[in-house]
């Protein structure tokens, strides 16, 4: 690139602020500059900085199936606060919410409960797929928990705010999902992996995006469709 713009290293490195060692890299080694440096360099060579520099273009757009990936975070915690808010508040045709109690949602979403209503009032698909207070598999997991705001306890509570939607929500319940809560609004999904005894508010938390029609995303629609159909009607007065 030096040669074709008839300058040397050093006159570059003098006009990008940078040490000409630095520049021999980049043309000698193939580094990579920095974003600052990789612009001034392509003004002063008068080429764009993709032609230059493919492999920042490259780096930047994900071409593999791990484009569905919006972030990742080390704990649900960490998530933002608004995120489930403005998710479910965006949603207009799925809203399945695939965690064990998800009992944060009443908890970090104001009136949840109505806004939840009104989304299936309107025609959206609307399911809650609740753990099973009455399986073993649950007893075992408050055993490892132990805290005093038990599984069951939050399964009820969940069940309750349920209970004051404006319309009648779908509830299932399982214990297959004792280890991996999944939810999915529209074509966002967040997945939760819990870890040893860390509570949920604990598990590696992923932000996935559908972008094609066998991706991660789907993966994750068809696990929880799965359980769905599995899973036994969790009140004998919500319709199914």
């Amino acid at each position: 690139m030096l040669a074709a713009a008839g300058m040397t290293a050093s006159e570059l490195a003098a006009k990008c602020d940078v040490d000409a060692k630095t520049v021999e890299r980049w043309v000698s080694r193939g580094r990579l500059p920095h974003p600052r440096s990789r612009v001034r360099a392509a003004g002063v060579l008068g080429k764009d900085v993709d032609v230059l520099w493919p492999e920042a273009v490259r780096r930047a757009v994900k071409l593999g199936a791990d484009r569905e990936l919006v972030g990742v975070y080390p704990r649900r915690s960490d998530l933002p606060r608004s995120l489930f808010r403005e998710l479910i508040e965006g949603a207009r045709s799925r809203l399945w919410f695939g965690g064990y109690t998800s009992y944060f949602v009443w908890l970090e979403v104001p009136h949840a409960a109505e806004t939840i209503g009104a989304k299936a009032q309107a025609g959206a698909d609307v399911r809650f797929l609740l753990g099973d207070a009455a399986s073993q598999v649950t007893a075992s997991r408050d055993l490892i928990e132990a805290t005093p705001l038990n599984l069951a306890t939050r399964i009820a509570m969940t069940q309750a705010e349920i209970g004051k939607s404006p319309t009648p929500l779908p509830v299932r319940l399982s214990d297959r999902h004792i280890a991996m809560s999944v939810w999915v609004f529209d074509d966002d999904a967040l997945v939760a992996t819990h870890i040893g005894g860390a509570l949920g508010q604990d598990s590696v938390t992923l932000h996935l995006r559908r972008r094609e029609s066998d991706g991660p995303f789907s993966r994750y629609v068809e696990h929880f469709e799965a359980l769905w159909a599995d899973a036994a009607a969790g009140h004998p007065s919500l319709p199914e």
